[in-house]
């Protein structure tokens, strides 16, 4: 575990190296030298989330095989019909 007086940890975003900012008030990267307050902001316009929910499709019900459309009754429903008559 790093010592907390190495300061924050950063990974750049040109390069990915990971690195501790030393304490310093600019977070320079070490290998490339990029600042990363320059750091590109890429923003989903609005609205796009629900745009992309709306296009996904409700998952469909399963449909029987051929042949499986008669379905057997089962206890309770038989003394249901006994009730009925």
């Amino acid at each position: 575990m790093a010592p907390k007086d190495l300061g924050n940890k950063h990974t750049c975003f040109k390069c990915q190296t990971k690195f501790y900012d030393l304490r310093k008030p600019v977070a320079v990267c070490p290998k490339c030298g990029a600042d990363q307050r320059e750091c590109p902001v890429i923003k989903a316009p609005p609205g796009e989330k629900r745009a992309r929910a709306a296009q996904r499709k409700p998952e469909a019900a399963v449909e029987p095989l051929d042949g499986e459309d008669e379905v057997p009754l089962e206890e309770d429903e038989e003394a249901v019909e006994e009730e009925d008559s």
